[in-house]
């Protein structure tokens, strides 16, 4: 029984240990993409219809109104110079429609719409967008989007006081624009093809190179710089490119990761990574903290006395200024090392990007410190 107990607790123990190993391990899906495999950025402009008062002032926002007035005359409608000048709808707003083409779409696949108001209207709540072009760079037209909004936020008030919820002026399309044409490209015949890593790092793209070749055969890939990999179909995957694919994308690799800290003075975020070490340095920071305190002295005349009573402010400053802890870090220490160090001298998160930053200019931070 014991040594049954024995073997149960070292196989724990195994699983455990691999299942730690393996647990930073990414597929390679996620690390590269192929080359030409890649979204197109698609933009229009429209008119949002519908709206409760809240669109775009015509006297204001020309454009809607001169929208609006070549939309009427594309619909068969006449419009004369007194209509055109008498025109105060608030019920119309102008937006600019944006979309991702995804690779491989084809004539009649739905995409996403995202819309955004160009004009002065103050909500986009329960409009909808008219048919609208989508054109690409090269100013041809690859879908068309036209549908109802849905909105995440609210806008109410009057002229004294007003209530707002997230960005009224912003909505959404789920699947509101149709594919009218289809971007021309397609997989390399010979099966040959070509992986883009969205991080460049030598590291990252050797191991990759090391797991596609262990799975499929030596010389099955070779790195071609820091973030290109060439890949050679195996003679087994002859006229199924698609699953070679799909079985050299389900590689998982162990990416590197570069010794970075990521600070954003307007926010206040810090992001560390693992690999950051610091030589041997002493950090000390205090705060200065100034109290303003103003009073109201009130002098009053004595008794039956004439004068008048007179109220003059008093102020107050003193400053104070707490004691600075001073901390030894030692030479490679690593990352929950330096966050328990730096906690333990009460440092806020404003405090920390000061003191990497000095640390920085000290020479003893041994990585790159990014500042946004």
């Amino acid at each position: 029984m014991k040594a049954y107990k024995t073997r149960t607790l070292a196989l724990a123990l195994l699983i455990s240990c691999t299942l730690i190993s393996t647990a930073q391990a990414t597929r390679i899906k996620d690390l590269a993409d192929i080359e030409g495999v890649r979204e197109n950025q698609l933009m229009g402009y429209g008119l949002v219809i519908g709206l409760n008062g809240t669109g775009d002032d015509i006297k204001k926002s020309v454009f809607t109104k001169q929208a609006m007035v070549n939309m009427i005359k594309r619909m068969g409608m006449a419009m004369t110079d007194n209509v055109f000048n008498q025109m105060k709808t608030k019920n119309v707003a102008a937006v600019m429609v944006t979309a991702q083409l995804p690779p491989f779409a084809r004539p009649g696949s739905a995409i996403d719409v995202q819309i955004s108001s160009i004009g002065d209207a103050s909500s986009l709540s329960g409009g909808t967008l008219l048919m609208t072009p989508l054109k690409g760079p090269d100013g041809n037209t690859y879908a068309v989007a036209q549908g109802p909004l849905a909105v995440g936020g609210i806008a109410f008030g009057g002229k004294a006081a007003k209530v707002q919820k997230n960005f009224p002026t912003s909505g959404r399309i789920t699947g509101g624009a149709l594919v009218e044409r289809a971007v021309d490209f397609a997989l390399p015949a010979s099966g040959d093809l070509l992986y883009q890593l969205r991080e460049t790092d030598f590291t990252t793209t050797s191991r990759m190179v090391d797991a596609i070749n262990s799975h499929f055969g030596s010389g099955t890939a070779r790195p071609l710089d820091s973030r290109s990999i060439q890949v050679k179909k195996p003679a087994g995957f002859q006229g199924n490119l698609i699953s070679f694919i799909a079985d050299l994308e389900s590689i998982e690799v162990e990416p590197d990761q570069p010794a970075r800290i990521v600070v954003n003075e307007r926010t206040g975020t810090i992001v560390m990574g693992q690999d950051v070490r610091i030589a041997t340095v002493a950090v000390s920071h205090g705060n200065l903290n100034l109290v303003v305190t103003e009073t109201t002295e009130v002098t009053q005349p004595n008794p039956l006395a004439g004068g008048e009573t007179v109220a003059a402010p008093a102020t107050s400053i003193q400053a104070m200024e707490d004691a600075g802890n001073l901390v030894v870090m030692p030479m490679g220490v690593n990352l929950g090392e330096i966050a328990r160090a730096l906690n333990a001298i009460g440092a806020t998160p404003r405090d920390l990007i000061a003191i990497f930053q000095a640390i920085k200019a000290a020479g003893a931070l041994h990585g790159e410190l990014v500042i946004l």
